[in-house]
């Protein structure tokens, strides 16, 4: 009886035990800058559609097909070269990161601009007579929300729950 536990057990073990294969390094493998700036693009083309699909849909673009041609690359290129990173923890990690930063370095920018927007438009206002204090402020309650509808759009580029095209 013992010997046929024993045996099952073996088994078991053996069966458990797999030779996990690691994907190959592709021929065509894309760089790490390039794959960093690719998954940016990818984050910010999928953002923008979840922003506003309708409008997003209006323009055209084909998301998966604007990324390839931009970059000159394929389909089978990124999904080799992205299985390949995804097995290597470290060095994806670590793409990712650089894709965040990038983010939120366009983050900065975009708000520079709309603080230099919003002082022009200000100093527009301002030199027209003929608009009151009151105006000026329902303008600039305005002109807020529509700060807070780029926020949310800035802030879904930064934190993308996946960042993926599909």
């Amino acid at each position: 009886m013992k010997s046929r536990l024993y045996s099952i057990i073996l088994i078991l073990v053996f069966a458990s035990c797999q030779n996990v294969e690691k994907t190959e390094k592709p021929d065509n493998l894309i760089a790490e800058d390039k794959m960093v700036e690719v998954l940016t693009e990818i984050s910010i083309m999928t953002s923008a559609r979840n922003f506003n699909k309708r409008k997003f849909e209006a323009t055209g673009i084909e998301p998966q097909e604007y990324i390839y041609e931009k970059f000159g690359i394929d389909s089978l290129q990124f999904e080799r070269s992205n299985a390949f990173y995804a097995e290597n923890y470290t060095e994806y990690e670590d793409i990712y990161l650089r894709v965040k930063e990038n983010l939120q370095g366009m983050k900065v920018k975009l708000d520079s601009i709309r603080d230099v927007e919003r002082k022009i438009n200000d100093s527009i206002l301002a030199a027209d007579g003929g608009i009151d204090s009151l105006q000026i402020d329902s303008l600039r309650l305005e002109n807020d929300s529509l700060e807070l509808e780029q926020e949310v759009l800035i802030d879904s580029l930064i934190n993308p729950r996946s960042i993926e095209v599909q």
